[in-house]
């Protein structure tokens, strides 16, 4: 006689930072819930990245909310996982006197409440170390949170498992889903409600609906560089950054400033790049980053591209970079219309994708949306 198949109420597919906050949800409404992970651990999109939940210059209209969600979020699990908050706050550092202008326009949304513009030699006083040519003004954010990706995601699945009694399968491929079973390289398992959240593989489940939404690929290339002999106040960004985020980049008043841009750093904008600076516990940098769009993304790095980003350190920092100790390329999926994608392909099933590389920002309110929805 065959074995009944394990049985939960919610299975999760995939363990990156979106399942794992589906995972959250589910268990806090007291449900059975399991989380089924293709690899013996998360090494996807949810660790290569900055740990950077983002709060000021999110699009408004898809974002933000969100993103200020999740950040109460992190700074409540954070404390009970073990995560350490290794930085604070936002510094965007505008050299141009365009940039200038999107910043005092963005000092008039309601999305700037808490945000400060210093003077350059108000920001200096700040933070002696800041050495950047040319600096026009400084926008201070307090909002943001950052963490190490490498080892909060993992530290976020421990507290899951501990915590909230959140079983984990790891090293399982999932090779279908219709509840209430799965079919896994692990043996069926049995769910009455399933989420897929796979990250940037857009082959093994319900890739007919993934073609359909016309999701794709986003490759970054990113470094961590040894510390600079000082602190940071704060995780930093500059001119670029303004004409790529949609809380800054969708105001009238950056239009001028990517006239600018385009003449002045063609082949930044050709590459996708715009610069964050985040500092960890350690004082090394983790800088990036570059953005390429592509259904498959080549795992080969250009050094040009990594010319250009240690370029736009120094010119934002006015210090030369530190030695490079990593250099790494992450990828996320992405779409071109939207920031998430949420489909029901047949009842008691979700299929969630952050499509735009916003997951460490926007995931915990993402999962308490879809888990909502789906109990209801």
């Amino acid at each position: 006689m065959t074995a009944a198949p394990e049985a939960f109420d919610v299975a999760v597919v995939g363990a990156g930072i979106v399942g794992l906050s589906c995972a959250r949800a589910a268990a806090l409404r007291g449900l059975k819930v399991v989380v089924i992970e293709r690899d013996w651990k998360a090494c996807g999109a949810s660790i290569r990245n900055f740990g950077f939940i983002t709060v000021t210059g999110q699009d408004r209209d898809t974002v933000w909310e969100r993103a200020r969600r999740s950040r109460d979020v992190w700074a409540a699990v954070a404390p009970a996982a073990g995560i350490a908050i290794v930085q604070r706050g936002l510094w965007v550092a505008a050299r141009r006197r365009e940039a200038v202008g999107v910043l005092e326009a963005f000092l008039r949304t309601d999305m700037a409440e808490g945000c400060e513009l210093l003077t350059a030699d108000s920001a200096r006083r700040r933070f002696p170390d800041l050495a950047t040519p040319g600096l026009q003004a400084v926008l201070t954010s307090p909002h943001e949170l950052r963490v190490e990706s490498r080892t909060a995601v993992p530290l976020l699945a421990t507290w899951l498992a501990r915590d909230h009694g959140v079983a984990f399968r790891w090293d399982t491929a999932v090779h279908a889903v219709a509840p209430p079973r799965l079919e896994t390289s692990g043996g069926r398992i049995a769910a009455e409600l399933v989420v897929v959240c796979p990250g940037d593989d857009l082959k093994t489940l319900y890739p007919e609906r993934l073609a359909a939404a016309a999701v794709s690929r986003c490759k970054l290339q990113m470094l961590r560089l040894e510390s600079p002999g000082f602190a940071f106040p704060a995780t930093l960004m500059a001119d670029l950054s303004l004409a790529r985020y949609g809380g800054f980049a969708r105001l009238p008043a950056a239009e001028e400033l990517k006239r600018r841009l385009a003449l002045e750093q063609p082949e930044c904008l050709r590459h996708g790049i715009h610069l964050i600076v985040a500092q960890g516990a350690d004082g090394s940098l983790v800088v990036g980053d570059s953005h390429h769009y592509d259904t498959a993304a080549e795992p080969f790095a250009a050094e040009g591209v990594y010319g250009l980003l240690l370029e736009e350190y120094r010119a934002a920092t006015g210090r030369p970079a530190p030695r490079v100790l990593e250099r790494w390329i992450g990828t996320y999926a992405v779409a071109s219309d939207r920031a998430l994608l949420v489909e029901s392909p047949a009842p008691g099933v979700r299929l969630v994708l952050v499509t735009s590389g916003v997951g460490a920002s926007t995931g915990f309110a993402i999962g308490e949306d879809v888990i909502k929805e789906l109990c209801a």
